[in-house]
Formats: structure tokens, C-alpha cells, sequence
């Protein structure tokens, strides 16, 4: 991709499949320990590597990640579900009636299938800790707003197509918003900053409005 980045593609049958591959070598890699790595940034179906070019070659280190792609696959995920409360009130919620009309559901119904959705972290980006999650019922699938937000609040849970995503912080976007968990998703002083990590598996729990205020002064 550049003097000092490769970017490896997967291919899979299923953006799921094709996910699992990204997650597999990206933790190889990570397990492998390779010097002059700068950098990893996981996607749906890549995985940009950022390293030192005065210490590997582009030929060189497509080689030693060849070898270590072998091994990806005996890598396992060891990681536990992450639970994500999710309040779904009318004013977290600006355009669920959207989801619900576009998908012909009640707004019991939407809530139900959305919370049935088995969610995986795909990757961070647009923003820090701003996580592309894969998992979203397809009937839900609702396109995003044509013009965007100006301002997008944190927490906010959100739909775009077929994929879902939660806003780290008060920022512009044009995703359907569903609802909002009172975790703070990035923080900087935190370790990891990001409390979502790729590979993770996220499952939304509904809450109510007390329960939001409780845990929002966490």
C-alpha cells in the first residue's frame, strides 16, 4: 500500500467467514511478536500491516506473514461476550419509527429481533473506538440518513445498511439511531482506550431510563 504498509485481502463465502479470517491473522500476527510492526488496523475483509521499512523489505516481510498466516487458524478466540446495556426510549431513539416502518415491525418487535442479533466487532474507525459491528438481523437493515447529523450523541446506537455501530462521542453522522448505552465506549486515560476490541462478540441488553441514569455515573 505504500513504503511501509501491506495490506493482506481475505476472501470468504460470507462476510461473517471472511471476518473470522481478518480476526484469525490479525491475532496471529499479534501472538507472533514481529519486530518493526508498527501497526495493525483490521476492516471487514483486510488487514492493513504499518511497519518499519529500515528494518523489512515489502518482499521480506510478505514472506514472514506468509508463514505466519499458516499458523492463523490455530489461533482460538478466548475473548468473552461483552454485554452492552441499550436504552431504547423515544428520546434515545430518534429513528426507530424509521427501522420499524422500513422493516414492517412493531416497535416491540424491532427491539426484540434487534436484541436477538448475534453482534461481532468487525473493526474501530471513522472515529476512535467507533466500532463496525456484523451480526444485524437482516430485516433491520435500514439505508442511513441521506443528509448527516451535525451531531450524533455519545453512546448513541445506530444503523447504517447492514451494519450496526455506536457513536464514541459527540460527533457528526448520518446512521439510523436506535438507541443509546450509557457506557463510555473510548477513553483515553483508560487501558485498552476502546472499550470494544475487534474480534469481540457484543450482545445489547435492553434498559430502562433509571437504569440508564444509574450506570451513566459509572
Amino acid at each position: 500500500m505504500s513504503d511501509s504498509a501491506l495490506l493482506a485481502r481475505v476472501c470468504g463465502p460470507s462476510p461473517m467467514e471472511a471476518h473470522a479470517q481478518v480476526t484469525a491473522l490479525f491475532e496471529a500476527i499479534q501472538e507472533a511478536g514481529i519486530k518493526g510492526i508498527r501497526n495493525l488496523h483490521p476492516a471487514f475483509r483486510s488487514l492493513l500491516v504499518v511497519y518499519n521499512p529500515l528494518l523489512w523489505t515489502p518482499e521480506r516481510l510478505t514472506q514472514r506473514l506468509d508463514d505466519v498466516a499458516t499458523q492463523a487458524g490455530q489461533i482460538r478466540e478466548t475473548r468473552e461476550v461483552v454485554n452492552l446495556p441499550v436504552c431504547f426510549s423515544a428520546e434515545f431513539a430518534p429513528d426507530l419509527g424509521r427501522v420499524c416502518a422500513a422493516s414492517d415491525l412493531s416497535t416491540d418487535a424491532a427491539i426484540a429481533l434487534f436484541l436477538s442479533g448475534s453482534y461481532h466487532v468487525a473493526f474501530l474507525g471513522f472515529a476512535p473506538g467507533f466500532p463496525y459491528l456484523l451480526g444485524l438481523p437482516p430485516k433491520l437493515a435500514t439505508a442511513r440518513h441521506a443528509r448527516p447529523r451535525t451531531c450524533v450523541p455519545a453512546g448513541s446506537v445506530g444503523i447504517a445498511g447492514e451494519q450496526t455501530g455506536i457513536y464514541p462521542a459527540d460527533i457528526p453522522g448520518g446512521w439510523q439511531i436506535v438507541g443509546r448505552t450509557p457506557l463510555r465506549l473510548f477513553d483515553p486515560a483508560r487501558e485498552p482506550m476502546s472499550l470494544l476490541q475487534p474480534g469481540d462478540a457484543v450482545r445489547f441488553i435492553a434498559i430502562d431510563e433509571s437504569r440508564y441514569e444509574v450506570l451513566s455515573q459509572w
